[in-house]
C-alpha cells in the first residue's frame, strides 16, 4: 500500500498527476496550474483558487475528476475545501468541503464579509453605470411575436420547435435551439417570439435577449474593469438566454471562452439556450470546435426563402397591421411575385407603397406598385423566381397562372407552360426536376422536351420569336 502523504503540497501534486492524465493540456494549464494548496487538516485538503468564477468552473466541469483524485490520494473520506481570494477587496472566503459529500451545493454562495453576511452585488450590464438595479429586463420586442410570424413550409419546423420550447423551457430535446438562415428571413423575429411566448406561459421565467455584438461589448467592458466574474454571474441568473447573430463571436477567443462556460452552466442546470446565426454550425468559421460541437447538441434548423403563398400571407398580414385591408388581390400577388428572396425587402416595399399612396392621395393599384417596386428592386440584389417568370409569361399571353397547373392540352396553354419552363431554365439555377415540380408537377424529361420545343419554335415562327423577345426584355429589366 502506498505510503500516506502528510504535507498539503505533496497531496496536491499527487492529485495533479491524476488530473493531468485525464484532461487536455490546455484545460489543465488554464484551470489547475493557478491553484495553490494551502493546508491539510486530517483528510481535508484546502486549495486557493484565484476567483469565484474559477470555483464555479471547476465544480461545474471537473467535479467527478477531482473527487476521483482526492479519494485516490486521501482515501474514500477525503474532502476538498476551497479558499477564494476575491480580487475586488482582497478578502479570503472559505467555502465548505464539497468533494466526498453526496449532494454538492450548486447554488450561488453568500459571501461572508467581516462578521456580517450579505449577498454579493452583481452589476447589470444592461443598466447604465451608477444605477444600482439588478432587475433583469428581457430586452424583447413585443411587436415580434408569434401572431405576426407567418407559418409556411419555409419555417414550420423552427416555429413548431419554438412553441414547444415556450411551453417547457429547458425541458425539451430542443436545447439548444440553433436557427440559421440568410439575412431577412425571420431569425430575429422567431427568437423574440419564442421569448415572449415563454414569458407569457411562465411569468416567473427570467428571459434575456442579447445580440452577439452587445455581448462582446459587455465582456470587453467587464474585462477592462476587472469584473468578468460579475459579468458571468449576471448571465448565470437568467433562465432562458437568446443570443442573436452568434457568428459575430468569430475569432474572438476570449469571448468564446466565457460564453463556453456560460453555455455549460445553462446545459447543466437545464436552462434554455436559443442561438441564431447566418450559417449552420458546420459552416461557421473562427470558432473553437468544443463550442461548435455544443451548438449541435439540440436542434439545428434553418429558415428558407418563403414560397409565393407564404409571401402573400406575409404581405396581407403586414398590410392588415398597417390598417389596410382593401388592397386588390392582384397588387398582393404582384408584390409576392416581384420580391422573392427577403422578407425585409417586402416590408420596405409595403412601407414605400403606403407612403406614396398616403402622401400623393393615390389608390393602391398594380400600376402604383410597379412604379415603386421597379425603383425599389433595382436598388437591391434581385433574384428572378419561377413564380415571377410564370406571372410575366401568363400576363403577356393573357391567361391565368392557374392554367399552367391544369391538365389542359389546349395549344396556347401548352405553349405558355413550355415557355415558363424555358425561361425558368434560362433565368434560374433550379434543376430540371425542380422546375417541373413548380410548373404543374412535371418530370425533368417534360421540362427538357419543353425547352427543345420552344427553341425550335423560335427558329420557324417569327411572331412567336418576337413574343419571346418581349418577355425576355421584361425579365432582363426585372
Amino acid at each position: 500500500m502506498k505510503e500516506t502523504i502528510n504535507d498539503f503540497q505533496g497531496v496536491w501534486d499527487e492529485c495533479l498527476k491524476v488530473i493531468k492524465d485525464n484532461i487536455p493540456l490546455d484545460s489543465y494549464r488554464t484551470w489547475f496550474e493557478p491553484i495553490k494548496p494551502i493546508n491539510l487538516s486530517g483528510q481535508v485538503l484546502t486549495i486557493q483558487v484565484p476567483t469565484f468564477y474559477y470555483h464555479e468552473v471547476i465544480e461545474g466541469n471537473f467535479w467527478k475528476l477531482l473527487k476521483s483524485a482526492i479519494h485516490k490520494v486521501l482515501g474514500p473520506n477525503g474532502k476538498l475545501e476551497y479558499k477564494i481570494l476575491l480580487t475586488n477587496n482582497g478578502i479570503a472566503v472559505r467555502l465548505p468541503p464539497s468533494i466526498g459529500t453526496v449532494d454538492v451545493q450548486k447554488k450561488p454562495y453568500e459571501i461572508p464579509i467581516g462578521e456580517k453576511t450579505k449577498k454579493q452585488e452583481i452589476p447589470n450590464p444592461f443598466v447604465l453605470p451608477g444605477i444600482k438595479e439588478l432587475n433583469i429586463q428581457s430586452q424583447l420586442n413585443k411587436d415580434l411575436n408569434f401572431d405576426n410570424f407567418i407559418e409556411g413550409e419555409c419555417n414550420r419546423l423552427a416555429r413548431s420547435a419554438g412553441y414547444a420550447i415556450a411551453e417547457e423551457p429547458g425541458k425539451t430535446v430542443f436545447n439548444p435551439l440553433f436557427v440559421y438562415s440568410n439575412v431577412g428571413l425571420g431569425k430575429t423575429h422567431l427568437a423574440h417570439a419564442i421569448g415572449l411566448e415563454a414569458k407569457l406561459k411562465n411569468p416567473g421565467l427570467i428571459v434575456l435577449y442579447v445580440d452577439a455584438e452587445t455581448f462582446i461589448q459587455q465582456y470587453v467592458s467587464s474585462a477592462k474593469g476587472n469584473n468578468v466574474t460579475d459579468f458571468v454571474h449576471f448571465y448565470k441568473m437568467v433562465d432562458m438566454l437568446i443570443i442573436d447573430d452568434i457568428h459575430f463571436l468569430s475569432e474572438k477567443s476570449k469571448t468564446q471562452d466565457v460564453f463556453f462556460h456560460i453555455f455549460n452552466h445553462y446545459h447543466q442546470k437545464g436552462k434554455q439556450i436559443i442561438i441564431t446565426a447566418d450559417k449552420s454550425p458546420a459552416e461557421i468559421l473562427g470558432f473553437e470546435q468544443r463550442l461548435l460541437s455544443r451548438f449541435k447538441w439540440g436542434l439545428t434548423t434553418d429558415l428558407q426563402v418563403p414560397d409565393k403563398a407564404t409571401r402573400m400571407k406575409i404581405i396581407t398580414t403586414k398590410l392588415y397591421h398597417n390598417g389596410i385591408n382593401c388592397i386588390p388581390e392582384e397588387v398582393i400577388e404582384y408584390l409576392a411575385c416581384r420580391i422573392t428572396t427577403n422578407i425585409r425587402e417586402i416590408e420596405g416595399a409595403i412601407v414605400s407603397i403606403l407612403a406614396h399612396s398616403s402622401l400623393n392621395k393615390k389608390q393602391i393599384t398594380v400600376e402604383l406598385a410597379k412604379q415603386i417596386i421597379d425603383k425599389f428592386v433595382r436598388s437591391t440584389a434581385h433574384e428572378i423566381s419561377i413564380d415571377y417568370i410564370q406571372k410575366v409569361v401568363c400576363d403577356y399571353f393573357q391567361i391565368p397562372v392557374s392554367d399552367i397547373f391544369s391538365a389542359s392540352r389546349k395549344r396556347q396553354v401548352v405553349q405558355v407552360r413550355q415557355a415558363s419552363m424555358y425561361f425558368a431554365k434560362k433565368y434560374t439555377e433550379h434543376s430540371l426536376a425542380s422546375i417541373g415540380e413548380q410548373c404543374g408537377n412535371k418530370d425533368h424529361a417534360t421540362v427538357l422536351h419543353a425547352c427543345r420545343t420552344i427553341t425550335n419554335l423560335k427558329e420557324i415562327d417569327k411572331e412567336f420569336r418576337m413574343d419571346l423577345e418581349e418577355i425576355d426584355k421584361i425579365l432582363k429589366n426585372s
